[in-house]
Protein backbone atom coordinates (compact mmCIF):
# COMPACT_ATOMS: atom_id res chain seq x y z
CA UNK A 1 0.00 0.00 0.00
CA UNK A 2 1.40 3.46 -0.71
CA UNK A 3 1.80 6.45 1.93
CA UNK A 4 -1.07 8.97 2.17
CA UNK A 5 -0.85 12.25 2.43
CA UNK A 6 -2.77 12.84 4.99
CA UNK A 7 -0.70 13.26 8.67
CA UNK A 8 -2.15 12.02 12.13
CA UNK A 9 -0.84 12.95 15.33
CA UNK A 10 -0.42 10.10 17.85
CA UNK A 11 -0.84 12.43 20.92
CA UNK A 12 -4.15 13.28 20.81
CA UNK A 13 -7.75 10.84 19.90
CA UNK A 14 -8.44 11.27 15.86
CA UNK A 15 -11.86 10.84 14.28
CA UNK A 16 -11.23 9.90 10.41
CA UNK A 17 -13.91 10.17 8.63
CA UNK A 18 -13.90 8.99 4.62
CA UNK A 19 -15.85 6.82 2.41
CA UNK A 20 -15.86 2.91 2.08
CA UNK A 21 -12.75 1.33 0.52
CA UNK A 22 -10.91 4.99 0.95
CA UNK A 23 -8.00 3.21 3.02
CA UNK A 24 -8.53 4.32 6.61
CA UNK A 25 -8.67 1.22 7.72
CA UNK A 26 -4.91 0.31 5.99
CA UNK A 27 -4.06 3.71 7.02
CA UNK A 28 -4.62 3.35 10.75
CA UNK A 29 -2.92 0.09 11.30
CA UNK A 30 0.36 1.15 9.50
CA UNK A 31 0.17 4.18 11.56
CA UNK A 32 -0.57 2.62 14.57
CA UNK A 33 0.84 -1.13 14.55
CA UNK A 34 1.21 -1.23 18.95
CA UNK A 35 -2.81 0.08 18.78
CA UNK A 36 -5.55 -2.78 19.85
CA UNK A 37 -7.48 -3.24 16.15
CA UNK A 38 -11.02 -4.23 16.65
CA UNK A 39 -14.21 -3.20 13.98
CA UNK A 40 -17.76 -3.06 14.22
CA UNK A 41 -17.97 -4.52 10.89
CA UNK A 42 -17.25 -8.03 12.85
CA UNK A 43 -21.32 -8.62 14.25
CA UNK A 44 -20.29 -10.15 17.57
CA UNK A 45 -18.19 -7.17 18.33
CA UNK A 46 -21.04 -5.12 17.12
CA UNK A 47 -23.63 -6.83 19.39
CA UNK A 48 -21.76 -5.97 22.59
CA UNK A 49 -20.85 -2.76 21.17
CA UNK A 50 -24.65 -2.15 21.30
CA UNK A 51 -25.38 -3.79 24.32
CA UNK A 52 -22.45 -2.55 26.70
CA UNK A 53 -20.36 0.17 25.14
CA UNK A 54 -18.37 1.27 28.24
CA UNK A 55 -17.76 -2.46 28.86
CA UNK A 56 -16.43 -2.86 25.52
CA UNK A 57 -14.45 -0.29 25.51
CA UNK A 58 -12.94 -0.94 28.51
CA UNK A 59 -11.86 -4.43 26.83
CA UNK A 60 -9.80 -2.43 24.50
CA UNK A 61 -7.47 -1.03 26.77
CA UNK A 62 -5.67 2.68 26.76
CA UNK A 63 -4.39 2.56 22.58
CA UNK A 64 -6.88 1.28 20.01
CA UNK A 65 -8.58 1.91 16.86
CA UNK A 66 -12.18 1.41 16.27
CA UNK A 67 -12.81 0.85 12.62
CA UNK A 68 -16.38 1.93 11.56
CA UNK A 69 -17.73 3.37 14.70
CA UNK A 70 -20.83 5.02 12.44
CA UNK A 71 -22.36 1.76 13.28
CA UNK A 72 -22.63 3.24 16.83
CA UNK A 73 -22.49 6.50 17.43
CA UNK A 74 -23.47 6.58 20.93
CA UNK A 75 -20.24 4.12 21.55
CA UNK A 76 -18.68 7.71 21.61
CA UNK A 77 -20.16 8.75 24.95
CA UNK A 78 -17.92 5.27 26.81
CA UNK A 79 -15.00 6.75 24.46
CA UNK A 80 -15.14 9.88 26.06
CA UNK A 81 -15.68 8.62 29.16
CA UNK A 82 -12.25 6.14 28.88
CA UNK A 83 -10.50 9.43 27.12
CA UNK A 84 -11.34 11.31 30.50
CA UNK A 85 -10.48 8.68 33.36
CA UNK A 86 -7.93 6.97 31.83
CA UNK A 87 -6.31 8.89 28.95
CA UNK A 88 -6.82 6.62 26.81
CA UNK A 89 -6.20 7.21 22.92
CA UNK A 90 -8.59 6.28 20.09
CA UNK A 91 -8.01 5.82 16.77
CA UNK A 92 -11.65 5.69 15.09
CA UNK A 93 -12.64 5.80 11.74
CA UNK A 94 -16.09 6.38 10.15
CA UNK A 95 -17.27 5.88 6.93
CA UNK A 96 -20.07 7.92 7.07
CA UNK A 97 -20.88 10.44 9.07
CA UNK A 98 -24.85 9.52 9.63
CA UNK A 99 -25.84 10.41 13.10
CA UNK A 100 -21.74 10.04 13.75
CA UNK A 101 -20.90 13.89 13.62
CA UNK A 102 -23.63 15.09 15.67
CA UNK A 103 -23.01 12.74 18.65
CA UNK A 104 -19.47 12.90 18.07
CA UNK A 105 -19.55 17.07 18.48
CA UNK A 106 -21.71 16.90 21.80
CA UNK A 107 -19.33 14.13 23.73
CA UNK A 108 -16.21 14.85 22.41
CA UNK A 109 -15.59 18.53 21.79
CA UNK A 110 -12.24 19.62 22.10
CA UNK A 111 -10.71 16.32 22.84
CA UNK A 112 -10.33 14.45 19.27
CA UNK A 113 -8.87 15.86 16.09
CA UNK A 114 -11.08 14.83 13.19
CA UNK A 115 -9.74 14.19 10.01
CA UNK A 116 -10.58 13.19 6.44
CA UNK A 117 -9.32 10.78 4.11
CA UNK A 118 -10.86 10.75 1.12
CA UNK A 119 -9.93 8.23 -2.11
CA UNK A 120 -6.26 8.85 -3.03
CA UNK A 121 -5.71 12.45 -5.20
CA UNK A 122 -4.36 12.18 -8.47
CA UNK A 123 -0.78 11.03 -8.43
CA UNK A 124 -0.80 10.17 -4.35
CA UNK A 125 0.13 7.08 -5.26
CA UNK A 126 3.47 7.94 -6.64
CA UNK A 127 5.15 9.31 -3.81
CA UNK A 128 5.50 12.78 -1.58
CA UNK A 129 3.72 16.45 -3.84
CA UNK A 130 5.89 18.06 -5.85
CA UNK A 131 4.35 21.17 -6.13
CA UNK A 132 1.95 23.59 -5.72
CA UNK A 133 -1.02 23.47 -7.86
CA UNK A 134 -1.90 27.08 -8.06
CA UNK A 135 1.19 28.40 -7.79
CA UNK A 136 4.35 26.57 -9.15
CA UNK A 137 4.92 25.43 -12.81
CA UNK A 138 5.77 21.99 -13.69
CA UNK A 139 8.34 21.50 -16.95
CA UNK A 140 6.64 20.69 -20.23
CA UNK A 141 8.08 17.11 -19.98
CA UNK A 142 6.09 16.72 -16.06
CA UNK A 143 3.15 18.19 -18.16
CA UNK A 144 3.49 15.36 -20.87
CA UNK A 145 4.10 12.19 -18.56
CA UNK A 146 0.86 13.66 -16.51
CA UNK A 147 -0.71 13.98 -19.54
CA UNK A 148 -0.63 10.35 -20.26
CA UNK A 149 -2.03 9.19 -17.16
CA UNK A 150 -5.20 11.72 -17.47
CA UNK A 151 -7.34 9.32 -19.41
CA UNK A 152 -7.22 6.61 -16.95
CA UNK A 153 -7.26 9.01 -13.72
CA UNK A 154 -10.57 10.16 -15.10
CA UNK A 155 -12.30 6.69 -15.84
CA UNK A 156 -10.90 4.55 -13.24
CA UNK A 157 -10.72 7.40 -10.37
CA UNK A 158 -8.52 6.60 -7.40
CA UNK A 159 -9.95 3.92 -4.83
CA UNK A 160 -6.32 2.71 -3.42
CA UNK A 161 -7.44 -0.79 -4.27
CA UNK A 162 -8.54 0.15 -7.75
CA UNK A 163 -5.01 2.43 -8.44
CA UNK A 164 -3.33 -1.23 -6.82
CA UNK A 165 -4.74 -3.32 -9.75
CA UNK A 166 -2.38 -2.84 -13.25
CA UNK A 167 -5.08 -4.21 -15.47
CA UNK A 168 -8.20 -2.30 -16.95
CA UNK A 169 -10.19 -5.18 -16.45
CA UNK A 170 -10.08 -5.77 -12.87
CA UNK A 171 -10.09 -2.39 -12.30
CA UNK A 172 -13.25 -2.39 -13.95
CA UNK A 173 -14.63 -5.66 -11.64
CA UNK A 174 -13.22 -4.15 -8.61
CA UNK A 175 -15.71 -0.88 -9.32
CA UNK A 176 -18.66 -2.91 -9.88
CA UNK A 177 -18.32 -4.81 -7.01
CA UNK A 178 -18.10 -1.63 -4.69
CA UNK A 179 -20.96 -0.37 -6.54
CA UNK A 180 -23.35 -3.44 -5.77
CA UNK A 181 -21.90 -3.30 -2.20
CA UNK A 182 -20.45 -0.55 -0.67
CA UNK A 183 -22.33 2.21 -3.30
CA UNK A 184 -25.60 0.48 -2.47
CA UNK A 185 -26.03 -2.86 -0.11
CA UNK A 186 -23.94 -0.99 2.51
CA UNK A 187 -25.00 1.94 2.46
CA UNK A 188 -29.16 0.64 2.27
CA UNK A 189 -28.74 -1.35 5.39
CA UNK A 190 -26.85 1.71 7.40
CA UNK A 191 -29.59 4.31 6.49
CA UNK A 192 -32.33 2.37 6.64
CA UNK A 193 -32.94 2.73 2.81
CA UNK A 194 -35.29 0.06 1.64
CA UNK A 195 -35.92 0.73 -1.89
CA UNK A 196 -32.72 -0.18 -4.41
CA UNK A 197 -34.10 0.65 -7.36
CA UNK A 198 -35.04 4.41 -6.31
CA UNK A 199 -31.28 4.46 -5.10
CA UNK A 200 -29.93 3.32 -8.35
CA UNK A 201 -32.01 6.37 -9.57
CA UNK A 202 -31.03 8.75 -7.65
CA UNK A 203 -27.04 7.57 -8.45
CA UNK A 204 -28.08 7.41 -12.27
CA UNK A 205 -29.67 11.17 -12.08
CA UNK A 206 -27.08 12.48 -10.41
CA UNK A 207 -24.32 11.46 -12.91
CA UNK A 208 -27.05 13.32 -15.47
CA UNK A 209 -26.97 15.89 -13.55
CA UNK A 210 -23.01 16.63 -12.72
CA UNK A 211 -22.49 20.63 -13.45
CA UNK A 212 -25.88 22.07 -13.13
CA UNK A 213 -27.83 23.36 -9.82
CA UNK A 214 -29.83 20.40 -8.21
CA UNK A 215 -33.51 19.85 -8.41
CA UNK A 216 -34.47 17.68 -5.98
CA UNK A 217 -38.09 17.45 -7.46
CA UNK A 218 -36.77 16.07 -10.61
CA UNK A 219 -34.43 13.28 -9.09
CA UNK A 220 -37.96 12.48 -6.86
CA UNK A 221 -40.62 12.21 -10.19
CA UNK A 222 -37.40 10.26 -11.96
CA UNK A 223 -37.24 7.70 -8.87
CA UNK A 224 -41.18 7.94 -8.47
CA UNK A 225 -40.66 8.68 -4.69
CA UNK A 226 -41.85 11.30 -2.54
CA UNK A 227 -39.65 14.63 -2.66
CA UNK A 228 -39.18 13.86 1.31
CA UNK A 229 -37.79 10.56 0.29
CA UNK A 230 -35.33 11.89 -2.68
CA UNK A 231 -34.09 14.52 -0.51
CA UNK A 232 -32.81 12.22 2.05
CA UNK A 233 -31.48 9.42 0.00
CA UNK A 234 -29.48 12.48 -1.62
CA UNK A 235 -28.39 13.53 1.72
CA UNK A 236 -27.51 10.03 2.80
CA UNK A 237 -24.91 10.21 -0.12
CA UNK A 238 -23.53 13.42 0.90
CA UNK A 239 -23.25 11.71 4.72
CA UNK A 240 -21.44 9.02 3.32
CA UNK A 241 -18.88 10.99 1.81
CA UNK A 242 -19.65 9.18 -1.88
CA UNK A 243 -20.97 12.85 -2.87
CA UNK A 244 -20.56 16.46 -2.09
CA UNK A 245 -21.75 19.88 -2.70
CA UNK A 246 -20.84 23.01 -4.06
CA UNK A 247 -23.43 25.98 -2.72
CA UNK A 248 -23.49 29.15 -4.88
CA UNK A 249 -21.28 32.07 -3.67
CA UNK A 250 -22.86 35.15 -3.27
CA UNK A 251 -21.79 38.99 -2.66
CA UNK A 252 -24.07 41.16 -3.63
CA UNK A 253 -28.31 41.29 -3.07
CA UNK A 254 -29.20 37.36 -3.54
CA UNK A 255 -31.59 37.66 -5.66
CA UNK A 256 -29.28 38.20 -8.19
CA UNK A 257 -27.53 34.65 -7.81
CA UNK A 258 -28.98 30.84 -7.92
CA UNK A 259 -28.89 29.79 -4.98
CA UNK A 260 -29.21 25.90 -5.46
CA UNK A 261 -26.37 23.11 -4.55
CA UNK A 262 -24.50 21.71 -7.42
CA UNK A 263 -23.59 17.60 -6.19
CA UNK A 264 -20.43 16.17 -7.58
CA UNK A 265 -19.38 12.41 -7.01
CA UNK A 266 -16.62 12.83 -4.31
CA UNK A 267 -14.42 10.18 -7.26
CA UNK A 268 -14.69 9.79 -10.49
CA UNK A 269 -14.39 6.11 -10.38
CA UNK A 270 -18.15 5.67 -9.16
CA UNK A 271 -19.50 7.53 -12.15
CA UNK A 272 -17.57 4.58 -13.98
CA UNK A 273 -19.25 1.81 -11.67
CA UNK A 274 -22.34 3.66 -13.11
CA UNK A 275 -22.22 2.60 -16.28
CA UNK A 276 -23.38 6.36 -17.44
CA UNK A 277 -21.93 8.10 -20.71
CA UNK A 278 -20.99 11.47 -19.92
CA UNK A 279 -19.38 13.87 -22.06
CA UNK A 280 -15.69 15.00 -21.98
CA UNK A 281 -16.66 18.18 -20.70
CA UNK A 282 -19.07 17.19 -17.88
CA UNK A 283 -16.07 14.58 -16.74
CA UNK A 284 -13.34 16.97 -16.81
CA UNK A 285 -15.27 19.36 -14.80
CA UNK A 286 -15.85 16.77 -12.24
CA UNK A 287 -12.84 15.22 -11.98
CA UNK A 288 -10.68 18.99 -11.38
CA UNK A 289 -13.53 20.13 -8.70
CA UNK A 290 -13.57 16.62 -7.16
CA UNK A 291 -9.86 16.56 -7.07
CA UNK A 292 -9.43 19.81 -5.75
CA UNK A 293 -12.62 18.87 -2.69
CA UNK A 294 -9.86 16.44 -1.98
CA UNK A 295 -6.87 18.37 -1.60
CA UNK A 296 -9.56 21.02 0.56
CA UNK A 297 -10.47 18.14 3.16
CA UNK A 298 -6.31 17.31 3.33
CA UNK A 299 -5.98 20.79 4.31
CA UNK A 300 -3.73 21.83 1.60
CA UNK A 301 -6.13 24.13 0.16
CA UNK A 302 -6.77 26.65 3.56
CA UNK A 303 -10.41 26.88 2.57
CA UNK A 304 -14.15 26.11 4.21
CA UNK A 305 -15.61 24.91 1.47
CA UNK A 306 -16.10 25.49 -2.28
CA UNK A 307 -18.55 27.32 -4.14
CA UNK A 308 -19.90 28.08 -8.32
CA UNK A 309 -21.16 31.50 -8.68
CA UNK A 310 -24.21 31.48 -11.63
CA UNK A 311 -26.67 34.51 -12.45
CA UNK A 312 -30.15 34.02 -13.22
CA UNK A 313 -29.06 34.95 -16.49
CA UNK A 314 -26.50 32.02 -16.74
CA UNK A 315 -23.13 34.03 -16.64
CA UNK A 316 -21.40 30.90 -14.39
CA UNK A 317 -17.51 30.39 -12.62
CA UNK A 318 -17.44 26.28 -12.39
CA UNK A 319 -15.77 26.73 -8.49
CA UNK A 320 -15.01 29.74 -6.33
CA UNK A 321 -13.03 29.44 -3.20
CA UNK A 322 -11.44 31.76 -0.49
CA UNK A 323 -7.95 31.47 0.60
CA UNK A 324 -4.83 33.43 1.67
CA UNK A 325 -7.17 36.61 1.39
CA UNK A 326 -7.93 36.10 -2.12
CA UNK A 327 -11.12 34.86 -3.84
CA UNK A 328 -9.73 32.17 -6.27
CA UNK A 329 -12.14 32.18 -9.09
CA UNK A 330 -11.42 28.71 -11.54
CA UNK A 331 -13.31 27.47 -14.86
CA UNK A 332 -12.78 24.61 -16.27
CA UNK A 333 -12.89 23.69 -20.21
CA UNK A 334 -12.23 20.79 -22.34
CA UNK A 335 -10.87 23.00 -25.26
CA UNK A 336 -7.05 22.55 -25.89
CA UNK A 337 -6.99 26.10 -27.03
CA UNK A 338 -9.21 28.42 -25.29
CA UNK A 339 -10.59 31.28 -26.71
CA UNK A 340 -11.62 34.50 -25.48
CA UNK A 341 -14.80 33.47 -24.79
CA UNK A 342 -13.61 30.94 -22.61
CA UNK A 343 -12.53 33.65 -20.60
CA UNK A 344 -15.57 36.05 -20.92
CA UNK A 345 -17.17 35.19 -16.98
CA UNK A 346 -13.65 35.29 -15.31
CA UNK A 347 -13.14 39.10 -16.94
CA UNK A 348 -16.85 39.83 -15.71
CA UNK A 349 -16.79 38.30 -12.23
CA UNK A 350 -13.64 40.18 -11.61
CA UNK A 351 -14.88 43.56 -12.62
CA UNK A 352 -18.14 43.11 -10.69
CA UNK A 353 -16.58 41.60 -7.38
CA UNK A 354 -14.30 44.29 -6.60
CA UNK A 355 -12.05 42.27 -4.22
CA UNK A 356 -8.55 41.11 -4.31
CA UNK A 357 -8.86 37.79 -6.99
CA UNK A 358 -7.07 35.19 -8.62
CA UNK A 359 -8.72 34.00 -11.81
CA UNK A 360 -7.81 30.31 -13.43
CA UNK A 361 -8.99 28.64 -16.35
CA UNK A 362 -8.36 24.87 -16.27
CA UNK A 363 -8.00 23.22 -19.46
CA UNK A 364 -6.19 19.87 -21.61
CA UNK A 365 -3.53 21.63 -22.86
CA UNK A 366 0.41 21.75 -22.20
CA UNK A 367 1.24 24.95 -21.49
CA UNK A 368 0.74 27.94 -19.32
CA UNK A 369 -0.35 31.50 -20.08
CA UNK A 370 -1.46 34.16 -18.59
CA UNK A 371 -3.78 36.16 -20.36
CA UNK A 372 -5.79 39.16 -19.87
CA UNK A 373 -5.10 37.88 -16.15
CA UNK A 374 -6.21 34.46 -16.30
CA UNK A 375 -3.87 31.89 -15.55
CA UNK A 376 -4.49 28.79 -18.13
CA UNK A 377 -3.36 26.21 -16.31
CA UNK A 378 -2.95 22.34 -17.17
CA UNK A 379 -5.06 19.91 -16.03
CA UNK A 380 -1.60 18.06 -15.85
CA UNK A 381 -1.26 19.97 -13.08
CA UNK A 382 -3.25 18.28 -10.62
CA UNK A 383 -0.85 15.27 -10.81
CA UNK A 384 1.13 15.14 -7.74
CA UNK A 385 0.04 18.69 -6.59
CA UNK A 386 -1.46 20.18 -3.40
Amino acid sequence: MFKRWVSIKKTKSVLLIGPRRSGKTTLLKNEFPDFFYTTLDDLDNLEWAKRDAKGFVSSLGNKAVIDEIQRVPHLTIAVKYAIDNTNAIFMMSGSSSIGLLDSTADSLAGRINIQYLPTACWGEDSGDPTHRIFKDKLNPIQVREAQRLLPSAIKYGQFPEVLNQSIDKLKEELLRNYRDTYFTRDLMQLSNIENTDALLSILHNLVRSIGTPLEVSNFAREAAISFVTARKYLNTLQQSNLTFKLTGFQYGPAKRFIKAAKVYYSDCGIINSLNIPLGEGYLLESFVISELEKRRKLGFIKSDRLYYYKTTSGREIDLIFEADNYIHAVEIKASQKPGPGDLRNLKEFARDIKRPIKLYLFYPGVEYKTIDNVRLTPIAALYRGV
